[in-house]
């Protein structure tokens, strides 16, 4: 099942996708406005009720997720080759200069950083001109997960999605932790579409690849994370409950803006896109 949000006259809505059509989802007859209540209508099993369908192209896409609860869950240097780049950047001063991490890097990103599919990316809210892409795959939390195992802990997932981890590398280094560096308004942009972790399958052989002005920049296999979302979701529910509509970003592969010579950083009029076989893709124009 591919989900999806619109912003209707109002407000956000969520619904289903199947080809050019958005099936707006009904609970009690009105429309379903929180990701957490068409978790619970999905779960339930039960039939879905809809309201009239709509021209999903012709329609204000809206992030597939929310209102978040919580920060957006992330780890850092999860791919191997992005964690040698970015151990030679010079950007972390976290301490740790360890290329590949014993255990997941986890911190979080603000809610208020949350972006639409188009919104846009504003560069001037970086006074450092340092703004940089991180294309990722998005995990969706379907049932409350505590003390999960590594190997259980895929049934836990309701569903994936895309993120654009968009930071700005120079307030990530300045202030050694990584929080304010990541959580400009609008530096999480996140979609076009959740597809369930039903039809999405095990992730594995499907292809993340990061583009900017056409040229790709990044791409991998998601087989190539150090850490598989079981083994996140493990780690992070030994410390923190995760709950239905959670999100959690996975880490980046290398060919992000440090790890260029000379650095290549985002600027006005760019336009970056992530895709994700199986799932589509996310743009948004930098402005």
């Amino acid at each position: 099942m591919r989900i999806a949000a619109i912003h209707g006259p109002d407000g956000k809505v969520f619904g289903t996708v199947a080809g050019d059509h958005f099936n707006p989802l009904l609970k009690g007859g009105l429309a379903v406005r929180d990701l957490r209540d068409v978790i619970a209508l999905v779960e339930a099993g039960g039939a879905l009720e809809y309201a009239a369908p709509l021209d999903f192209g012709s329609a204000k896409v809206a992030a597939p997720v929310g209102p978040l609860a919580r920060n957006v869950i992330c780890v850092g240097k999860n791919y191997h080759e992005h964690a040698k780049e970015f151990a030679r950047s010079g950007v972390d001063q976290s301490g740790d200069k360890q290329e590949v991490p014993d255990f997941p890097v986890v911190f979080t990103k603000a809610i208020t950083s949350l972006a639409d599919p188009l919104d846009g990316i504003n560069a001037a809210l970086d006074p450092t001109n340092s703004v940089d892409y991180e294309g990722e795959l998005g995990v969706v939390i379907g049932r409350r997960a505590k003390n999960v195992k590594r190997g259980d802990a895929l049934a836990y997932v309701f569903g994936y999605t895309i993120v654009n981890d968009v930071t700005a590398r120079t307030i990530q280094q300045r202030h050694k932790q990584w929080f304010l560096g990541k959580s400009l308004d609008g530096f999480c942009p996140v979609g076009p579409v959740l597809v369930t972790a039903d039809e999405f399958g095990v992730p594995d052989g499907q292809e993340l690849s990061t583009f900017v002005n056409g040229e790709r920049r990044q791409f991998a296999p998601l087989r190539e994370l150090i850490f598989d979302v079981g083994q996140i979701i493990e780690a992070v529910s030994a410390c923190v409950p995760l709950d239905p509509g959670d999100l959690i970003a996975t880490g980046t592969p290398a060919g992000v803006g440090i790890g260029f010579n000379p650095q290549r950083f985002l600027k006005p009029g760019d336009v970056v896109s992530v895709t994700i076989s199986g799932i589509g893709e996310l743009t948004n124009p930098v402005v």
